[in-house]
Formats: structure tokens, C-alpha cells, sequence
């Protein structure tokens, strides 16, 4: 079955990638850097032509709000343009858990601006909500950061790999549609302030996490259960402590 992931060279879909060729299907990586640009539209129906499945896990170059907006509006009224003159029979879309609950942030705003065009589409979708990776800590982290002082709101937090979710979206793509929302995090919850702690010192970083119920998430204020998942979301096996080894692993052998 060939299936296309849009982002495909980026960090969850090129593992998506490999994940749907060991299992036999014909994965094709679709990203500016192959031609295609689901922005303008330059290579999309092309690279859509006898395309069973899509599996959209681009994200924006931008996080400024007006931005990131147009990014998801107009690349995603693209893809699914083509999709319909190309026949696909699955649209599935990777976003975020929390997503419904984060309006006062750009981003967050913009994904759920993507998932009402796909919902509002004539082609059968499921949209993924994921909660946060493992692999984007550093990056929250550094954002975080002001001398040698992280602040960060000691909210609940699920965090999941990036392999992780690699395998659940080709579980998804695979599927029969779902016609809604998927849920997939890891399977321990943290505060994030000390997820934030016990990652840094894993890694023997000095820098002092600092709980602040005012500190920003991709520009808004949490509460306590905006990031995580609900009871019926598909969980998976990756732990924090597993992660931090194989990840201290990565670093030694590069």
C-alpha cells in the first residue's frame, strides 16, 4: 500500500517512515526537500497520485501566531484538495493533546484550525492527539531558561517518545479510519517542572528548575490537566528513565 508522509524527513516521520517499511508498505518521505511543498502546492499531486493513505506530521517553520495559522490553514486545504482528485481513501493528521483546551496559544489555536478542515473534508481522517515528546524537553527546557534558572508551571505532563509515536501513527495508518480523535502518551505523568529537574539531572546539568504557575506554554498559561491525555488514550511503553539511557547512549556513540 503506498502511503505518504508529509514531513517525512523530519524528526517523527522519517521513524514513520522506516516503521511502515519494515512492515511492507511503500513509504514515500514528502517534504520540501523532495519536491514537495504542501504551502504552495508545488509537487503534492504528484506525490498523492495512487496514494491509499497521507499521514500529515508537518509542522509550521514558524511559531509566531499569524504564521503558524496560514501554515495549517492553507497547507492543509492543499493536501486535502489533492487528496480528494487523488482518491485517498485515509487522511490521518498527527496534533496534540490539549489542543481543544489551549485556545489562548497561537499554536494551539492553529492545529485546531487544521483539525476542523480535515474533520469538515470528504475523505475518511483520524487525527492523533499525542502528547508531548520526550525528544522537545530540551527545546522547552532552553525556552524556559533565564541565567541558570528554568521556570516552568508544575502541571501534569505524559510524556511520549518519538519512536513511540512512529509506531502508533503506523497503527493508525494501516487502520480503518477512525472519524475523530486517537490519543497516545507515555506511560508515566510528571509534573513538569520536575520532569523538567530529573531530566536535567540525569544529564548533570546545573541549571535550577523553579515551579511557577504563571510560566507560558507555546505563549499561554496550563492548568493542571491541559496536557494530558484521558483514560481511554493508547499508552506507550517507553519510560522517562528508559529514554534518558538510550539517549545518554546516542550522545556517547556520536
Amino acid at each position: 500500500m503506498k502511503i505518504v508522509i508529509i514531513g517525512g524527513s523530519g524528526l517523527i516521520g522519517s521513524k514513520l517512515v522506516a516503521e511502515l517499511g519494515t512492515r511492507g508498505h511503500e513509504a514515500v518521505a514528502a517534504s520540501p526537500a523532495s519536491g514537495v511543498d504542501t504551502l504552495t502546492g508545488r509537487g503534492v499531486d504528484d506525490a498523492l497520485d495512487g496514494a491509499a493513505v497521507v499521514v500529515d506530521v508537518a509542522n509550521s517553520p514558524s511559531f509566531e501566531d499569524a504564521a503558524v495559522l496560514d501554515f495549517f490553514q492553507t497547507s492543509t486545504r492543499n493536501l486535502l484538495a489533492a487528496g480528494v482528485a487523488a482518491g485517498v481513501a485515509h487522511h490521518v493528521a498527527l496534533s496534540v493533546v490539549g489542543t481543544e483546551r489551549l485556545s489562548a496559544s497561537g499554536y494551539f489555536r492553529a492545529k485546531t484550525a487544521q483539525e476542523q478542515l480535515i474533520a469538515a473534508s470528504p475523505i475518511p481522517f483520524t487525527i492523533v492527539h499525542s502528547t508531548q515528546f520526550f525528544e522537545f524537553l530540551d527545546r522547552i527546557v532552553d525556552e524556559a531558561t533565564d541565567g541558570t534558572t528554568v521556570r516552568l508551571a508544575p502541571v501534569f505532563v505524559q510524556p511520549i517518545a518519538a519512536d513511540d509515536v512512529a509506531h502508533a501513527l503506523a497503527d493508525v495508518a494501516v487502520g480503518p479510519p477512525a472519524g475523530g480523535v486517537v490519543e497516545i502518551a507515555g506511560p508515566e505523568r510528571f509534573r513538569l517542572d520536575e520532569l523538567a529537574q530529573r531530566t536535567l539531572a540525569g544529564r548533570h546539568d546545573p541549571r535550577e528548575v523553579v515551579a511557577d504557575t504563571h510560566a507560558r506554554y507555546f505563549g499561554a498559561e496550563l492548568g493542571e490537566q491541559t496536557l494530558v491525555p484521558s483514560d481511554g488514550a493508547r499508552l506507550a511503553d517507553t519510560r522517562l528513565d528508559d529514554w534518558l539511557r538510550r539517549s545518554a547512549a546516542g550522545v556517547r556513540r556520536h
